[in-house]
């Protein structure tokens, strides 16, 4: 913990990795009825990053896997694309098809990869937060409008609130 100028980090698994590997993350991630993505509103952003998580999937189980077998890389952007569009009822996005709303990320695949967890005070009253960035993201584009490009925010906000199905 003493690396990095005293910013390294412990990283201590508390689930799903009792026999040393990702095998029953791997389980239950194939189940049909399985979604990809977590969130508890911010209550633990000064201990869990948990933003990382569409990096991880992608990286982690479709290129890096050493320990068992990887995921397919279609599976893991149809679940993280079209399947939590449809669990949502946003219909009108989750697939590249005329007439469907969303963004579209450009990635460079060979080259994704996540930084290492560091802690901000960027939070009301000097509040704490872990980020993770990633490289390897070309650009994100929404209604024809770049918003990212190679990680930068461009200041473009073409896009707009959503408050239930579609």
């Amino acid at each position: 913990m003493l690396t990095d100028g005293g910013r390294g980090l412990l990283y201590v698994p508390i689930l799903n990795y009792a026999d040393g590997n990702l095998d029953p993350v791997r389980e239950m991630f194939l189940h049909p009825r399985a979604a990809s993505g977590l969130a508890d509103g911010g209550a633990h952003c000064g201990v869990i990053c948990d933003a990382s998580m569409p990096t991880f999937m992608l990286t982690h189980w479709t290129r890096d896997r050493t320990r068992g077998d990887r995921l397919p890389l279609e599976m893991i952007i149809k679940k993280q694309t079209q399947d939590t569009a449809a669990l949502y009822g946003l219909t009108d996005r989750g697939t590249l098809k005329v007439g469907m709303l969303g963004d579209v990320n450009i990635i460079d695949y060979e080259n994704l990869q996540l930084g290492s967890p560091y802690v901000t005070a960027d939070l009301p009253a000097g509040g704490t937060r872990l980020v993770q960035g990633a490289q390897g993201y070309v650009a994100t584009i929404k209604s024809g409008e770049i918003t990212f490009d190679r990680g930068q925010d461009t200041g473009a906000r073409p896009g707009q609130l959503l408050r239930g199905a579609r």
